[in-house]
């Protein structure tokens, strides 16, 4: 069937011919917004290769069925793989947020753009290989769109509120600018994009007690390996619904959304981009980010105290309230990705050890008895002010507070820390620890030569960006 809409049918919901309008336009994102997007490539290649290091996430690459690998089909950097572009989105996707150490973005929706990676660095290497004159300026171009789509919807509009994951917008995102670098008109993409919320949607039911379980870590994987496929069954030609958030009734908007339409804040540009949040000194989620740094420097102060942990009677946190929404929790933390969203484990760990690594979630670390006697001594309170400045768009900040007093009275100083060292406001000093993150997760896959061929190419924009998809991915190959 046709993918133009007839005069029979309901015009196309003005938020999906924006979002194709948006991806179809050209002269997208400033010169820092393509900084930013070369440096976030860097940040979420590196965050996949660290992941190659965990067995529960590389027993889910690879093709769906043993063997099924594809000539001239796009490779996942690190691995041997080479796959259908689908399948590759879901391994690149799912490496890149494993081990939650790739950018993020708060707002009314939280979530983590450059899940979005996994579906377009597969589809641009895909059709690289297979004669598309694709550079990684057009990577680093749909990176901009995908993160302003994922964003600028995520502003105003609260997924989590009536129970959905915010990897609905990662599948949304994908699905537009991939449809975009395989050639779609702007009908189809508007096909594509209503397909993409008629689809059924994930619940946030793995993100939280007693169901909190490693799907989180593949659920951006699925998302982004997901618009792939949708922007590929549009392009033979599949038909899309052009009321699919409006109809009354069975629309998006009555089904799942409380009848409530999407509200906007600004029009699409790289504001998202220029704006996003790195995850560079811990593997966190990102609302603790703040309150870890803070809980490091309060571990070096009872060092040169002469204290440690162990003489701590309380920790009080003051933060906001998506925090305490989403990472506050007592009594037991089942696994992994239960501990990595626990404000007070992630508080403690830093504490105790001076240090928080992706190890440090694993169960025989977590077994240390000394890590939960301190977390029940932890509490959260709302600081109105914290909130309201984390809503703010001239702040963004992500604001966390820790005061500790000791068994025998005394009170260390509270630590604040306002803005994450990842954050807009931090970039000089966050950039080159960023460098020193990606040169640190290419030694744990790459020989010296390949890691210095992997750095000439990746930390100078000009030349990054004239190269072939293909030959910067093939950079990565083992």
């Amino acid at each position: 069937m046709s993918s133009h809409f007839d005069a029979a049918r309901p015009k196309p919901d003005s938020v999906l011919v924006d979002i194709a309008d948006y991806v179809l336009g050209s002269g997208t994102g400033s010169a820092l917004a393509y900084e930013t997007a070369r440096n976030c490539l860097i940040d979420t290649l590196g965050c996949g290769l660290e992941a190659l290091d965990y067995s529960a996430c590389t027993k889910l690459l690879g093709p769906v069925v043993p063997g099924a690998n594809l000539a001239n089909g796009a490779k996942v950097p690190g691995t041997k793989f080479q796959l259908d572009p689908v399948q590759a989105a879901f391994n690149i996707g799912t490496m890149v947020r494993w081990l939650d150490f790739n950018d993020t973005w708060l707002a009314a929706e939280w979530g983590h753009p450059s899940d979005n990676l996994g579906g377009i660095l597969a589809v641009a290497d895909y059709l690289s290989r297979n004669g598309a004159a694709l550079t990684m300026r057009d990577v680093l171009t749909a990176m901009i769109k995908a993160h302003e789509i994922q964003g600028v919807i995520a502003l105003e509009n609260s997924f989590n509120r009536v129970g959905l994951d915010h990897v609905i917008l990662v599948k949304v995102a994908t699905t537009a600018v991939v449809s975009q670098l395989l050639g779609l008109k702007r009908d189809a993409i508007v096909d594509a994009l209503s397909q993409a919320f008629v689809d059924g949607q994930a619940l946030r039911t793995y993100r939280h007690a007693p169901n909190t379980g490693s799907r989180k870590s593949w659920a951006a994987g699925d998302a982004t390996a997901r618009g792939v496929k949708l922007a590929l069954i549009t392009q033979a030609g599949e038909m899309g619904y052009p009321s699919a958030l409006s109809a009354p009734l069975w629309g998006f908007y009555d089904v799942l959304f409380k009848s409530k339409p999407f509200a906007f804040q600004r029009a699409y540009g790289s504001y998202v981009m220029e704006n996003i949040l790195f995850k560079i000194s811990f593997p966190a989620e990102f609302h603790s980010q703040t309150a870890v740094e803070a809980a490091m420097t309060l571990h070096r102060l009872l060092h040169e105290m002469g204290r440690s942990a162990e003489e701590i009677e309380s920790v009080d946190i003051r933060t906001h309230e998506a925090a305490i929404r989403i990472i506050d929790k007592k009594g037991p933390l089942a696994n992994p990705a239960d501990r990595d969203h626990c404000i007070q484990y992630m508080v403690a760990v830093p504490l105790i050890f001076g240090r928080l690594t992706a190890k440090d979630y694993e169960d025989d670390i977590a077994a240390d008895l000394r890590i939960d006697a301190l977390r029940a001594r932890i509490s959260c309170v709302e600081d109105k002010q914290f909130t309201r400045d984390y809503h703010d768009p001239e702040k963004r900040s992500i604001a966390n507070a820790l005061s500790v007093r000791l068994k025998d009275g005394t009170a260390l100083p509270e630590i604040m820390v306002e803005y994450p060292i990842g954050h807009r406001r931090r970039r000089a000093e966050g950039i080159p620890l960023l460098e020193t993150k990606f040169r640190t997760n290419l030694a744990r896959r790459f020989a010296a030569p390949q890691q210095n061929a992997i750095l000439q190419a990746s930390l100078d924009q000009a030349r990054l960006e004239r190269m072939a998809v293909k030959d910067y991915v093939d950079l990565y190959s083992v």
